[in-house]
């Protein structure tokens, strides 16, 4: 793909299944992908990591890194001194950041704006997810309608748009759209708690909900994870 001539697309990059699924999908749609990652004080670095190899292994046209410290206010299991739930709950979980969803957006679209991209791809999720408000379709179309009132861009009359593909994928589903795009998910980490090295606790949501999804394709688990204790 001729990147100087492509549509310019701001990709939400964690380093997770998810959204190294959405780069894959903004890439093959024809846009010239520049991912976004937030280091926003989350318990471990290893998703930093997951996303560096992720861009690099799709061939992103930038990779912008940014600094945030959630943990300032906390009120998260992934932000504060609160136990990651290995069972599963009801209700919104502990692992819920506040507006995190909602900040990262926000960032992705200043991004958009000074590049000249109109168009952002988040990997949210309303079917396999862990009961997160900001992951849900209310949310996109109201960001979606902010961005265009919020912006210069939007202003101007260049329409914003805030894709999120994966909304009614299961992860099974997920895991067989990311094989065709040739996304090698042994580079991604999901674990709410991953060790150093990224290897995953075998407990936690994410971990359960990968898992799950790989079992479902019948797809072999390329997740690395850490020795039982």
């Amino acid at each position: 793909m001729n990147t100087t001539s492509a549509r310019k697309a701001v990709v939400l990059l964690s380093g997770g299944m998810d959204s190294a699924v959405v780069a894959a999908i903004a890439r093959e749609q024809g846009y010239a992908v520049h991912a976004l990652s937030i280091l926003y004080g989350q318990r471990h670095a290893a998703e930093l990591a997951a996303a560096r190899r992720v861009a690099g292994a799709l061939c992103v046209v930038e990779h912008k890194v940014l600094t945030l410290d959630l943990r300032a206010i906390g009120g998260s299991a992934l932000t504060d001194d609160i136990a990651v739930p290995e069972e599963p709950g009801e209700g919104i979980p502990v692992t819920y950041v506040p507006a995190r969803n909602t900040v990262f957006l926000a960032l992705a679209l200043g991004y958009a704006e000074v590049i000249g991209a109109d168009n952002l791809f988040v990997g949210v999720n309303a079917v396999d997810y862990s009961g997160y408000p900001d992951c849900r379709p209310a949310f996109v179309e109201a960001f979606e309608r902010l961005a265009n009132v919020a912006t210069r861009a939007g202003v101007e009359g260049h329409r914003l748009r805030v894709h999120a593909p994966l909304m009614h994928l299961g992860k099974d589903e997920i895991v067989r759209e990311g094989l065709r795009l040739g996304v090698d998910f042994a580079l991604t980490v999901s674990c709410y708690q991953a060790d150093e090295e990224g290897r995953a606790c075998r407990r936690c949501d994410a971990c359960r909900l990968r898992a799950q999804g790989f079992a479902a394709a019948g797809v072999a688990d390329p997740t690395r994870y850490r020795d039982p204790d």
